[in-house]
């Protein structure tokens, strides 16, 4: 294995959050992230908002919004 780089690592820091590179590439950017503060940081951002995004879609809208919402669909829908 060998260091791919910053540009790699940036490039396919998506797939890597999301455990969609092959083994190999992502041991790459794996060890790449380790000697690279830059990088790492911004795969800090994309840990964090990954993990903020997962937690708000298991939540679930109040009643009232959803509703609401409903409402305006059905709407919107009407007039089409």
């Amino acid at each position: 294995m060998s260091d791919c780089g910053c540009e790699k690592a940036k490039a396919e820091l998506e797939e890597y959050l999301h455990n969609e590179l092959c083994k190999e590439d992502a041991a790459d950017i794996r060890e790449h992230l380790a000697s690279c503060p830059d990088c790492s940081s911004e795969h800090h951002v994309g840990v964090t908002l990954t993990e903020v995004m997962q937690r708000a879609c298991k939540e679930s809208a109040p009643e009232d919004l959803r509703d609401l919402v409903l409402q305006r669909l059905r709407d919107v829908q009407a007039t089409h």
